[in-house]
């Protein structure tokens, strides 16, 4: 099993849903991410841009309908602060997921 840490920033972008402040994820705007079951993944959310944001997964893309998904999940911090980010220790038979900012849809 491995752990991968990822950089979470917030600019302006554009994805699927429109133009407006998109989480950045190593520098790319909203990329697709491949989660293999029984790794670690660390979204490193400290970075000053992050603040407000609140990284986060769900089962339905843009969290629409609501379907937060918190299994192996583990927020440590406040985004946009040393130290801050989410967790996921992805579970075997994991549905798809997609992460989205829990307080601004879009992202």
């Amino acid at each position: 099993m491995a752990t991968i840490t990822y950089t979470v920033t917030v600019a302006t972008g554009t994805n699927q849903y429109g133009t407006g402040d998109k989480f950045y994820i190593n520098g790319s705007v909203s990329p697709a991410l491949n989660l293999i079951e029984g790794n670690t993944y660390i979204f490193d959310t400290s970075d000053s841009t992050v603040s407000g944001d609140l990284f986060s997964f769900s089962t339905s893309a843009n969290n629409s309908p609501a379907a937060p998904y918190t299994t192996g999940v583990t927020q440590t911090g406040t985004p946009g602060t040393s130290g801050a980010n989410t967790t996921i220790v992805v579970a075997s038979f994991a549905p798809t997921l997609y992460y989205y900012c829990a307080n601004h849809a879009g992202m």
